[in-house]
């Protein structure tokens, strides 16, 4: 169903994977990759999505690096190593591209990240809250000097954590949620009593669940239906 596309980064040059529903058009989202990198579970997701009416853009935060699940070593190595800024600019670039897309609908553009990628949809909602209106992070989140500035941040957030979580653990979780819900923002972090990658169907965490990651998948699409139109 999609596509692989580029789209300007800052002054240099980006890419990633773009799906576009049947319908043609659709309010767009972000997807943002787990620390395997822009893998084919991660464009499955973009089908998903486009499947449901959204525009989606994962983009290729890794620039063509890819680890296997049996590969938590280069996973990890590939995450650490991961320059922030340019990271930072590809995100930034990737809300542009959706927000100009033809195909794209509505005012505002949603994000949805998992693990790693869950920790940059909480970053990006906060570096972009001229664009991203409507956030879903799933069992990732910026912890200590890894938060951004939050000030900027007006989208709408409904994350999804786990526990147990040795990652992203659902204590800081808490604390999270209630730290932005002080600072005024609409947060709300649903615990689910699940292990982290509960909703990674390919299961390389060991922690998949069915049934669980049925009924999410259809509340976030709810949620960005209501947000984003």
């Amino acid at each position: 169903m999609g596509e692989n596309v580029e789209f300007a980064s800052n002054g240099n040059t980006a890419g990633g994977y773009l799906a576009v529903p049947a319908s043609g058009s659709g309010p767009g989202v972000m997807v943002i990759q787990e620390w395997w990198g822009l893998n084919p579970q991660i464009k499955r997701t973009a089908d998903r999505l486009a499947e449901e009416g959204f525009v989606a853009l994962a983009p290729d935060l890794y620039h063509g690096e890819l680890a296997g699940h049996d590969e938590m070593d280069k996973a990890g190595h590939l995450m650490t190593t991961l320059p922030p800024d340019r990271a930072a600019r590809d995100m930034s670039g990737a809300v542009d591209y959706l927000a100009e897309h033809e195909a794209v609908t509505g005012e505002g553009v949603g994000a949805v990240g998992f693990c790693m990628g869950g920790m940059l949809t909480l970053i990006i909602a906060a570096n972009r809250g001229d664009k991203i209106t409507a956030a879903a992070p799933f069992y990732g989140f910026p912890q200590g000097e890894a938060e951004p500035d939050w000030g900027d941040m007006t989208a709408v957030v409904r994350g999804h954590m786990a526990n147990p979580d040795t990652f992203f653990g659902p204590e800081a979780a808490g604390a999270l949620e209630s730290k932005l819900q002080s600072l005024g923002k609409d947060v709300q972090f649903t615990i689910h009593d699940a292990g982290h990658g509960f909703m990674n169907e390919e299961n390389p965490m060991g922690a998949h669940d069915e049934a669980l990651t049925t009924a999410v998948w259809a509340e976030m699409v709810a949620f960005f239906h209501d947000t984003l139109g």
